[in-house]
């Protein structure tokens, strides 16, 4: 395929012999004579490298079309022919994307070298992109693996969203990997270069969640002995993540509402308003739909979130993907512990494929690098997993004179009461242990065991 190469130039003369040049290069070259008509051509595409003066007399300089054109199309490689005694705007514009800058009075062997050089590393980059693309569609995204159709859906609606600035919702079982979502986002992001900051929503006492989020004035309240950041203003120029965001009391949620519409928090505190330029990622296990009709949480904040829905599946809509998943977290203990992972074999993997993992796959990875730990040898056997045992067949079925939903729900109760007293009881009771190992935050876990009426042994949390 012929590259087609802009040359930006006011004098008519470098014109020629600069369209010469590159045309005995084989290029295909189409020509600016000044900042204006470059940009025109620049937000019309089709341009695969730039070559500009940096001295472009009126209507702009060669830096303007070095912004234009990083703005646009950010692989497009752009090398500056500088005036002499211009070296240091030069450098400056290479910090602002340029790939090479040449001096006048340039050698034209020296700039066709600079420019094929430049037009090869972009070649080599979207190479590299397009290859880490296609096996990102066959085996996952980033740090997460996902080979059948469910999660191939969840990996397109990640890359098209990326680049935007557009608030996501994600939803899914916890243990499913909702904040690696959110990493993706950020990761493939404009923002990429700024923070990421999460919160756990469920994890912070109601007394000091708007103190977590928009920060503090000294003196704001007894022991408010600094002023502080809060996470909105921490996480401005990046990515905010709020992570089970359905726990959040609902004053909090006014808070967060006026903070996505306005742009601005207020610290606890004050009454000025404190500019934040950052994206929003929540994510939430609950059924959020349902706590909106029972008054739990703010409509008006649900559909602001709710943007662009994500949809995580459990493991066990997802099987084909255990064997994958496993063999990842293997080889990240491994390398952690800086001796070879342990192979798994046919019956383990046999019975890992068996079981519901009601935990997902953080309920898999705890299963997993136990079971490397314990291994007796260089494979993990069957024996050597401990999985969570399952509950005894609830007996559902149909009653007369009950509805779905009330059936449904008294099914449910009964099967995650069960769950969890089983659980407990193979950790000793202990709520922080049966947490960690079910894939449940503690907090979450102590108001699930409050709902339903179950007792644990140490009810404070304390190991």
């Amino acid at each position: 395929m012929t590259v087609r190469l802009l040359v930006v130039e006011d004098e008519r003369a470098i014109q020629l012999a600069l369209t010469g040049l590159f045309k005995k290069e084989g290029y295909e070259v189409v020509v600016a004579d000044g900042a204006p008509a470059a940009l025109s051509r620049i937000e019309a595409g089709g341009i695969d490298g730039i070559v500009t003066d940096l001295s472009l007399g009126k209507g702009g300089s060669g830096l303007d079309v070095l912004q234009a054109a990083k703005k646009a199309h950010p692989d497009v490689p752009v090398v500056l022919i500088t005036a002499h005694g211009s070296e240091k705007i030069a450098v400056e514009a290479m910090k602002a994307g340029a790939d090479d800058y040449v001096p006048k009075p340039f050698d034209n062997d020296e700039l066709r070298l600079v420019v094929r050089r430049a037009l090869e590393r972009t070649a080599l980059v979207r190479e590299h992109r397009a290859l880490r693309e296609r096996m990102e569609r066959e085996r996952g995204l980033g740090s997460m693996i996902g080979t059948g159709p469910r999660m191939r859906d969840v990996f397109s609606v990640i890359q098209k969203v990326a680049e935007t600035d557009l608030t996501v919702l994600v939803r899914g079982e916890s243990g499913t990997g909702k904040e690696l979502v959110a990493e993706a986002l950020h990761q493939r992001s404009s923002r990429r270069n700024g923070p990421f900051i999460a919160v756990n929503c469920a994890a912070i006492s109601r007394e000091l969640v708007e103190s977590e989020l928009f920060g503090h004035e000294k003196g704001a309240f007894t022991g408010a002995t600094a002023r502080r950041t809060g996470r909105f203003e921490a996480a401005s120029g990046g990515t905010l993540f709020l992570d089970e965001i359905g726990d959040m009391p609902l004053e909090t949620q006014a808070k967060v509402l006026r903070v996505l519409e306005e742009r601005k928090v207020e610290r606890v505190g004050s009454n000025t308003g404190v500019p934040v330029d950052v994206r929003v990622v929540a994510a939430t296990h609950r059924d959020l739909e349902a706590d909106v009709q029972k008054g739990r949480f703010r409509g008006d904040l649900y559909f602001r979130l709710s943007v662009v829905p994500i949809v995580l599946p459990p493991l066990r809509d997802r099987p084909e993907d255990v064997p994958l998943l496993a063999e990842r977290f293997l080889a990240k203990l491994a390398e952690r512990l800086g001796r070879p992972a342990p192979a798994l074999s046919a019956e383990a993997l046999k019975k890992l494929a068996a079981h519901p993992f009601p935990g997902n796959v953080r309920e898999l990875r705890n299963v997993v690098e136990q079971a490397a730990v314990l291994a007796a040898g260089t494979e993990i056997e069957a024996s050597d997993l401990r999985l969570m045992p399952l509950p005894v067949d609830l007996g559902v079925g149909w009653t007369s004179g009950t509805s779905f939903a009330d059936e449904k729900r008294r099914h449910v109760e009964a099967f995650e009461r069960r769950f969890l007293r089983e659980a407990l009881d193979a950790h000793g009771g202990n709520v922080s242990r049966t947490a960690q190992a079910i894939g449940l935050a503690r907090q979450s876990l102590q108001q699930k065991l409050r709902e339903l009426g179950v007792r644990a042994s140490d009810d404070d949390g304390a190991d």
